[in-house]
């Protein structure tokens, strides 16, 4: 039997802390963006990515549903360039997130080349667990 190692699926689901399947299909994209998700606790998350090169007006941050969307679409120099080692990638991407309920995107920024999205849990006040009181008879 093989150990696979299914993290990488996993870090896509955000708020799902025990659901355990995502799959991505655009391997050639998988590492790219490098990103972070953090977890403050039971109700608020961050997603950091590293955009270097890339401007503010090149991004977009989409909710629809579920599904929370971050594209880019750098404008890359067109001139030709002998690297020895390119470590820097100047190109479009897309990755999406899928959110658990009541998850809701509370604010996104763009500083220093970091795009933080930041995320929190807001359960209805119906939906939250209450104490019932037991009555002595």
């Amino acid at each position: 039997m093989h150990d696979y190692d299914l993290s990488p699926l996993l870090k896509q689901w955000i708020g799902f802390d025990r659901l355990a399947s995502n799959i991505q299909i655009d391997q050639e994209n998988f590492n790219f963006p490098p990103y972070n998700i953090e977890k403050y606790d039971e109700d608020h998350y961050r997603i950091v990515l590293a955009l270097a090169g890339f401007k503010e007006d090149e991004l977009i941050v989409e909710i629809e549903g579920p599904r929370l969307t971050i594209k880019g679409k750098p404008t890359c120099e067109s001139k030709e360039v002998h690297y020895l080692y390119q470590g820097l990638i100047c190109k479009k991407f897309s990755l999406s997130f899928a959110l658990a309920e009541h998850m809701l995107v509370d604010y996104a920024e763009f500083s220093n080349g970091l795009l933080s999205i930041n995320l929190i849990r807001q359960i209805p006040e119906s939906l939250q667990p209450r104490r019932i009181i037991i009555n002595k008879q």
